[in-house]
């Protein structure tokens, strides 16, 4: 093949013989130039691609971070508070445990316990098998094992005040159906309990009471709680009250000017029950007090000397 190059300014032509070699160089050179062009474009668009799909990984991955670290704050935070309300729960667990402790020594002096029988002192005992361990937070374990503690020895001192109220309870019924004290306000002993002479006739007989004189009117009351069994006029006794203490122990308050009770009335250890006077046979204002015991009269000083634990 030849190719003619013409000079416009000589006017003068040249003649370029290709052999078929060189033009199929050249046919493939002019042919393979948009090919390659268009492969690199190609290229260059497949990795620009790539590219903006690696970058919007990343942003996704960025974000899925971002919200796990903010879910987690979250959860932090959320253990943070719940950490604080058991701290709050445990300091409010052992002021309680504090005043159980102080109530249950001062009962127990109260109710006058032998030492050690009741020591709100010491730790409560445990025991029992061993458990697998929970996933805890360190601290949050260490709370929670603290408000557990705090939690048996509650329950333990709470156990130990019902058995104490129960033998308090029981102390205070018994205190308050004994017999103990005297039976007026103001006054003194005027006669003992057994033989004595008889202030009307001289003669030798039997005082089954002890006789307390005192001003007329003044207040006579009930050594012990019980029911009313008489209240009124009895032979001998002047006006009299009865009071019925349970246990087989009857108590009697004679020669009153006044009864204050009637029979049925429950009456409280210290309540005034009748006015003293002189009524039935009697030589001036004085109470006379008996005690009987099932059914028999007993010396009614060995309860008023008595003090009740």
């Amino acid at each position: 093949m030849k190719i003619v190059l013409v000079s416009r300014r000589y006017s003068r032509a040249h003649t370029l013989s290709l052999s078929k070699a060189t033009l199929a160089l050249l046919s493939l050179c002019f042919v393979g130039m948009p090919v390659g062009f268009g492969y690199l474009t190609y290229q260059m668009s497949a990795e620009q691609a790539a590219a903006q799909a690696d970058q919007e990984a990343l942003v996704a991955l960025q974000t899925e971070l971002q919200e796990q670290r903010e879910e987690l704050s979250d959860v932090e935070r959320e253990a943070r508070d719940k950490l604080a309300v058991m701290t709050i729960k445990l300091a409010e667990m052992q002021a309680q445990v504090l005043r159980l402790d102080a109530l249950g020594e001062r009962l127990t002096d109260m109710a006058d316990m032998d030492d050690g029988e009741f020591d709100f002192s010491q730790k409560p005992a445990f025991g029992g098998p061993e458990l697998v361990p929970q996933a805890f937070n360190e601290s949050e374990s260490s709370v929670l094992a603290a408000i557990e503690r705090l939690s048996s020895k509650v329950e333990s001192k709470g156990k130990q005040l019902e058995v104490l109220e129960s033998l308090l309870s029981n102390s205070k019924i018994q205190k308050e159906v004994s017999l103990t004290g005297r039976p007026i306000v103001k006054g003194w002993l005027s006669s003992h309990y057994g033989y004595r002479t008889d202030p009307f006739n001289g003669n030798k007989a039997w005082h089954a009471g002890i006789d307390f004189a005192g001003k007329f009117g003044s207040d006579v009351v009930a050594v012990g709680s019980g029911v009313v069994t008489w209240s009124g006029e009895r032979y001998g006794y002047g006006q009299m009250v009865e009071v019925n203490h349970g246990n087989g122990y009857i108590s009697r308050y004679a020669h009153n000017s006044e009864n204050f009770v009637v029979p049925g009335e429950i009456v409280k250890k210290g309540q005034a029950i009748a006015a003293m006077g002189s009524s039935g046979r009697s030589t001036g204002p004085h109470v006379h007090f008996e005690v009987y015991k099932h059914g028999r009269t007993v010396d009614p000083a060995t309860y008023i000397n008595r003090t009740h634990r």
